[in-house]
């Protein structure tokens, strides 16, 4: 195994971050984790976890224990700098890169030559060469890519993730590496730096093309889930079931339609489209008008919880006895992930708008986000006497659920044809 990288500094240890520093540590890399949270940091350092990830408790206390991992607040000296930190948006869509900006001045201290830092949170075209700028000005007595090309000091690069929550161990393994230096020497030390545990195969492309590469995976996903939400709503105004119709149109050997749901949420495909349209306003109109379908579809749940309700009233009840359900609050099954999720949106907004309880059924998680004040959070058991179940994440869990008890809006196809199909 080549020992060129004899430390691995990872920036972020978040959902990506410590998986990554976790692989690499498992490879017998001294791994210096580095988090702004004290929590996280003592997580660690005591050989826990403290996000939902199969088989990542394992590997961290293994690693943990063994020496090759641990946590910090304050960034220390490494052969390679790894920053994956988040890039969200601001409310007018536009990139926010503070954070990376901020792990590039809080690194560049402790930067030596012939030292690598790849950017690997998900970032608008042109974040890696800022990056480099950004590096530049803080450290004026080493040489970046950008201003001396193959003879740098420090070389830049962009390897962007492409996992799967719920997976992510595997798939850090077995997936593909899209690696795009500033340089071609940039390129050749990240090439040098993933082949330590990835087994998938790593190509090289410049850092531009790589940083639109992953906005553009993502983009595609979203686009084919914004048809199948769109169809949603159109089958809902013709009373057809949206997910035999989708069964019906997959037969033909050329159609693969997604399934719809209550929108679209995560850290990726939720955000990164929004970079391309940010950046080129005029040309993204499709990429737009997904986003926009997607972001709507919360909208148009809540619509017919309401609606609902009002059906219930107009039965002889009273909308503040009414008892709404909402079963998941992931974006996605079988994880903890709230990020992004137009579960949890869904849920805040009733809770705003509907006089009577709701309550959340969320088995991944032990306490609920502050964001969801006046919701309460239990079992499926507790749940089942609600007179609304509102099915917004297909968990396993809840396939064992017997909700015979009440009126059933399925927003992702978990039940038979209901209210919402």
């Amino acid at each position: 195994m080549d020992r060129a990288f004899k430390s691995v500094s990872v920036i972020g240890l978040g959902y990506i971050g410590l998986p990554t520093a976790a692989m690499f540590a498992s490879r017998k890399i001294e791994v210096i984790g580095v988090d702004i949270n004290p929590d996280t940091v003592a997580t660690i350092n005591s050989g826990g976890v403290h996000i939902v990830e199969p088989d990542l408790d394992i590997v961290v206390q293994s690693v943990v224990e063994s020496g090759h991992l641990r946590a910090t607040t304050v960034p220390e000296k490494a052969d390679a700098f790894l920053i994956a930190v988040p890039t969200p948006f601001k409310d007018d869509h536009v990139p926010d890169l503070s954070f990376v900006e901020r792990a590039a001045k809080a690194i560049a201290p402790v930067l030596k030559k012939g030292d690598l830092v790849v950017l690997e949170s998900t970032s608008p075209v042109g974040t890696t060469d800022q990056l480099a700028q950004w590096l530049a000005a803080e450290r004026e007595d080493l040489s970046f890519p950008q201003n001396a090309g193959e003879k740098s000091d420090i070389r830049v690069a962009h390897c962007p993730e492409r996992v799967l929550p719920g997976k992510v161990m595997q798939e850090l393994i077995h997936n593909d590496r899209v690696i795009g230096g500033v340089t071609p020497a940039c390129s050749a030390a990240a090439m040098q730096l993933y082949r330590m545990f990835v087994q998938g195969e790593c190509v090289v492309t410049n850092a531009r093309t790589a940083e639109m590469s992953k906005l553009t995976e993502n983009s595609f996903r979203d686009v084919n889930i914004a048809f199948a939400n769109e169809l949603s709503l159109i089958c809902d105004e013709h009373d057809v079931d949206v997910w035999e119709l989708i069964a019906l149109a997959n037969r033909h050997p050329r159609v693969d339609i997604l399934q719809p749901g209550p929108g679209v949420g995560g850290h990726c495909i939720a955000v990164d489209p929004w970079f391309i349209v940010s950046q080129a306003p005029h040309s993204a109109h499709l990429i737009r008008a997904a986003r926009m379908v997607n972001d709507s579809k919360p909208d148009w749940v809540i619509d017919k919880v309401l609606d609902t309700v009002q059906g219930l009233v107009a039965k002889g009840g009273d909308a503040k006895d009414l008892t709404i359900a909402a079963y998941g609050l992931a974006f996605k099954a079988d994880i903890d992930d709230l990020r992004e999720s137009p579960a949890l949106r869904i849920t805040r907004m009733l809770a705003a708008v509907h006089p009577g309880p709701v309550l959340a059924v969320e088995p991944h998680i032990e306490k609920l986000p502050q964001e969801l004040s006046g919701v309460r959070l239990v079992s499926s058991a507790e749940a089942a006497d609600a007179d609304i179940h509102l099915v917004l994440v297909k968990h396993r869990q809840f396939t064992k659920i017997d909700l015979s008890g009440g009126t059933i809006i399925d927003v992702c196809g978990l039940y038979p044809r209901s209210a919402c199909g």
